[in-house]
């Protein structure tokens, strides 16, 4: 899947911290918050690095990609993944709004996502 992603040298606790304030910079709320490791750890004993999803929106991009094609809805909200590499280590990684709106209908709208997105990344550097 095409993405967006950074890896910084700064632990996953402050980097969730960091992404957190510069999604809502661009406009964009955290609506669901799912942390994998401890999902995993709890109902399968499975041990595993660091891995939490974040289900962030930004309702004017929504309400203008609802407009274009209702199906955009299943893959709402757009997921920012953390991955702790190791204590000092972490990935953001979010998918590319091309893949979410294909088409050209999506155009400008997938252009300002992107660009959104993008500097939400670039501020973690």
């Amino acid at each position: 899947m095409d993405q967006l992603t950074v890896t910084v040298g700064r632990p996953m606790a402050d980097v969730e911290a960091a992404i957190r304030s510069a999604l809502a910079d661009q406009g964009f709320g955290v609506l669901s918050e799912i942390d994998v490791a401890q999902i995993l750890s709890s109902k399968l004993g499975v041990q595993r690095s660091p891995l939490k999803i974040l289900g962030a929106c930004n309702p004017v991009l929504v309400n203008q990609a609802l407009e274009v094609s209702l199906d955009v809805a299943l893959a709402l909200p757009c997921n920012v993944v953390l991955h702790g590499v190791d204590e000092s280590t972490t990935t953001v990684t979010i998918a590319d709004p091309a893949v979410i709106m294909p088409g050209e209908a999506f155009g400008e709208l997938v252009e300002d996502a992107r660009r959104r997105l993008g500097a939400a990344l670039t501020s973690l550097l």
